[in-house]
């Protein structure tokens, strides 16, 4: 999988994002009511604070919830909602144990289609339809993973030449047109 990527603008977060399945997918699942770069970066300091180069499902998964919780919440906290975070990736991990041996990769090795990556990507815990189909864009567009139909199954997120969400970082540049577009979004919701 090995892919450069800039979605923590840290170049050892984003080395970690670039190498690891987990790392990404949690990344995305600590995405929400952070800025961006603060959620990409937390794969990385969770990593660093399990004392390991990367995540493993099974060690975290297996992880005493409190203990687990604590981590996240050392300072600098890894989330602004550092307990209800780390009972999330929990969570994922579990799921990933569950349903495919720990190996976050597997959920989109054998997509046969954007449609059934979709489906599988929403049903993972604490992915919604939207952070489901911007990660599937963001597989495709910078990880390479483009089975047939993603960018329909993506919808808005896997149009070529958006900056529509973190699937379209590939720099400061793009990070500040991504901010520029979600800022114009919320100031025509709030002015209707």
């Amino acid at each position: 999988m090995a892919t450069k990527v800039q979605l923590a603008q840290r170049p050892e977060a984003d080395d970690l994002l670039g190498r690891s399945p987990l790392a990404v997918l949690v990344g995305m699942l600590l995405d929400q009511q952070v800025p961006m770069e603060w959620a990409f970066s937390g794969p990385y300091t969770i990593a660093q604070r399990l004392g390991s180069d990367d995540l493993d499902a099974h060690e975290i998964a297996a992880h005493d919830p409190e203990r687990f919780a604590a981590l996240l919440s050392e300072k600098p906290a890894v989330h602004r909602y550092p307990g209800s975070m780390a009972k999330r990736i929990q969570q994922l991990c579990q799921f990933l144990v569950e349903n495919y041996d720990g190996n976050a990769e597997k959920i989109w090795l054998d997509a046969d289609s954007g449609k059934d990556l979709f489906k599988r990507l929403h049903a993972l815990p604490g992915f919604g339809k939207q952070k489901a189909q911007i990660f599937l864009a963001l597989l495709g567009k910078q990880y390479g993973v483009r089975p047939e139909g993603w960018r329909e199954a993506a919808g808005a997120y896997g149009e070529e030449g958006s900056h529509r969400s973190v699937a379209d970082i590939t720099g400061p540049e793009s990070l500040a047109k991504v901010r520029a577009f979600k800022a114009e979004q919320k100031g025509t919701k709030s002015s209707k």
